[in-house]
């Protein structure tokens, strides 16, 4: 049986090697306990909290999302996982799986699922059975089998799913009966247990796919979602100038964790900019908002109606090179941008100098992050260095590019950062047209690698294959690998460390594909950031989110 106190994120591989048996008898009781410990339907607080949001999701159907906007409005608000993180924490435990055992060779895992649990009744779908294997099973063999019925009726790429090899390593799904699934695998992958936990793998209704497919509306799983989390969706009114836009949501009442319900409607009011953003937090006509401004941090601090929280964050922003488009399939001229670029005066600009914000990144991965290599360092900036490699990539009178960033602003204003990096590239001979987007456009163009230079930003988890297979990897080229990089090389270092459970092994192979990248350099990392969180000081039992999602399961308003 696998414990919660062994499955927090620096500790997964000792507790997949800790893995015991569990004797028939104590399963049962187990299974029995939780069977019966499903509460009844609660009265709600009369209360209704705002969140100023800092763009419009894509979507609401986390196998397709791959951003922290669609991870707030639907993963972590409208579902649940087998495996669930404990909030605040990068630890793991259970979720709609109560307990799982793995096998001595680490190929099966076997879940044993929460009994009681309810689907989301709504004005489009009214469920008539509980949740069981059924739905785990349509879940995820949506993702892996291509032929799969309702993947050909509403044919939509899973990026997550592909970028961490999953499609591969996945041998075979079974349900063994109502409540039981095994997944086997086709070889050890230590980040498995973790990656359940993450948006992609959240429970979709099989009952409700079924609904969808017979009315020929498959699509509608995305923009009109039903799942067993603590917030069942309502409405999206969007607006032609996404402005205002409003997503309604209404607590559940038949929420299986009752305490994680304390509010009976959460709004979203999409606000882009985060000047309008503070200015409605400040009105009170929100209670929580994304991506304060750095130059607004010291006036939230000083307002009395105010609270920020901050705390390190897993989180990189960097500038990705297209290597498809030429010439930046060319190592030196990837090296001569990287070299042009100013890290310091950026992230003194784009921070307003307000220290610990964030700062300057050399390593694909932040420094919280076990693996991370302190030796990497970033070559010099030097001007005349980089136009001699220019010269001898064969662009002595310099090149044009595209440079693209989103119109969404976070701590930092993209554009600003955009701006810098063009002034500076100008310096070396590289003339750089700044393209813009709207989010959703900028993803969805971005993953088809319509851009030469993107500046994006990524937050994973505790487990360094997050950010790696994602970003860096052959098998993540149609999806969140921005830079379309694929190294064989990189990818064996990658693919031997999920096989293997020996923390210092996996460290070795982790410093290895980092240098490997430092080297090669697909993108340059600009900066690791700090989280900064304001919320109204009547908002209770906050906790900000490790892993890039803002969560509202267990916030209340006093």
């Amino acid at each position: 049986m696998m414990r919660k106190d062994l499955t927090n994120g620096n500790g997964l591989m000792s507790a997949m090697q800790g893995v015991s048996r569990i004797s028939v008898s104590i399963a049962i009781l187990i299974v029995a306990l939780f069977t019966f410990s499903i509460p009844a339907r609660a009265t709600l607080p009369n209360k209704t909290l705002v969140y100023c949001s800092e763009a419009s999701p894509r979507g609401f159907d986390p196998a397709q999302s791959t951003t922290p906007v669609e991870y707030t409005a639907s993963a972590f608000t409208v579902y649940n996982r087998l495996i669930e993180f404990e909030r605040g924490t990068t630890n793991i435990g259970p979720g709609l799986a109560v307990y799982w055992d793995i096998s001595p060779d680490g190929l099966a895992y076997t879940f044993y699922l929460r009994r009681g649990v309810k689907f989301h009744t709504t004005s489009f779908f009214k469920p008539t059975r509980d949740f069981n294997a059924d739905d785990v099973v349509f879940t995820f063999e949506r993702m892996h089998d291509p032929e799969h019925p309702f993947r050909k009726a509403y044919p939509v790429s899973f990026p997550y799913f592909s970028n961490l090899g999953l499609d591969k390593e996945i041998a075979k799904i079974e349900k063994l009966d109502s409540y039981t699934v095994r997944f086997t695998l086709k070889s050890a992958n230590a980040p498995f247990l973790m990656n359940l936990g993450l948006a992609f793998a959240s429970i979709l209704s099989a009952e409700y796919a079924e609904q969808l497919l017979k009315t020929g509306k498959a699509a509608n799983i995305n923009w009109w979602p039903v799942g067993t989390g603590p917030f069942i969706f309502s409405s999206y009114s969007r607006e032609a100038q996404i402005e205002d836009s409003l997503i309604r949501f209404d607590g559940n009442p038949n929420y299986w964790k009752r305490a994680d319900v304390q509010i009976s409607k959460l709004v979203f009011l999409i606000v882009p900019n985060p000047m309008w953003r503070f200015y409605k937090l400040k009105r009170n006509e929100c209670q929580v908002m994304s991506y304060p401004r750095p130059s607004d941090l010291a006036s939230i601090e000083a307002n009395p109606n105010l609270r920020l929280l901050t705390q390190p964050g897993l989180s990189l922003t960097y500038l990705a090179y297209n290597v498809s488009h030429e010439p930046l399939n060319s190592v030196l001229v990837r090296r001569a941008l990287d070299m042009a670029i100013n890290k310091k005066a950026i992230i003194a600009a784009a921070t307003k100098s307000r220290e610990g914000v964030a700062r300057i990144a050399s390593s694909p991965i932040p420094p919280a992050l076990w693996s991370h290599d302190e030796t990497l360092k970033d070559a010099p900036y030097d001007l005349q260095k980089a136009k001699a490699l220019l010269t001898q990539a064969g662009y002595p009178n310099g090149l044009s590019i595209s440079l693209w960033t989103s119109q969404t602003q976070r701590y930092y204003n993209p554009r600003r950062i955009a701006e810098m990096v063009r002034d500076d590239w100008k310096k070396i001979g590289v003339e750089a047209k700044i393209v813009f987007h709207e989010w959703g456009e900028y993803i969805k163009r971005a993953q088809a690698g319509e851009h030469d230079v993107l500046l994006i930003g990524w937050t994973g988890n505790s487990d360094p294959d997050d950010w790696f297979g994602p970003m860096l990897t052959c098998d993540a080229t149609s999806g969140i690998n921005y830079s379309k990089w694929c190294h064989p090389a990189f990818d064996a270092l990658i693919k031997i460390a999920r096989q293997t459970n020996d923390i210092d092994k996996r460290i070795i192979l982790y410093q290895e594909a980092q240098q490997l990248f430092k080297r090669e350099l697909p993108f340059t990392p600009i900066a690791y950031a700090s989280v900064y969180q304001p919320i109204n000081k009547n908002v209770t039992n906050f906790k900000i989110n490790p892993l890039s999602a803002i969560l509202f399961m267990g916030v209340g308003l006093k």
